[in-house]
């Protein structure tokens, strides 16, 4: 079920609601996850879909958490971004449609993908492993 604007403003801190709702990127290295290198996975902040594992996370040096693949490919879509005279490719939850971030090709091997996404748009679950190194 579908929830409704006013629905997500109840659960949801403004930014959190400015991102993933209205699709706004939070300011470079303001959001909570950027230097955030605990072991664990990544979900939705909306619906609680798992999307990204700490092994995939990398240092991109561009203020955001940057992934290399999705935990599950079908977890994620894919959608042309036309906005701010650039053509980019957004990402979005697959379940609830809340706007995650970009994807670029400028990313480490295997994938050769930069999955760079908004903290505001993520929770972290941590694992019981040891931190993880950059």
């Amino acid at each position: 079920m579908k929830k409704s604007d006013q629905e997500y403003k109840k659960t949801l801190s403004d930014i959190e609601f400015r991102v993933t709702r209205e699709s706004a990127t939070e300011h470079p290295f303001s959001g909570k996850y950027w230097d955030h290198w605990d072991q664990g996975k990544y979900s939705c902040i909306c619906c609680g879909t798992p999307l990204f594992q700490s092994s995939t996370k990398f240092d991109a040096g561009c203020g955001w958490p940057s992934y290399s693949a999705p935990e599950e490919s079908e977890a994620i879509k894919e959608v042309r971004d036309t906005t701010h005279g650039m053509i980019r490719t957004e990402v979005r939850c697959a379940n609830c449609d809340a706007h995650l971030g970009h994807v670029f090709d400028d990313g480490p091997m295997p994938t050769g993908l930069r999955y760079c996404i908004n903290s505001a748009s993520l929770h972290f679950e941590p694992s019981d492993n040891a931190q993880l190194t950059k």
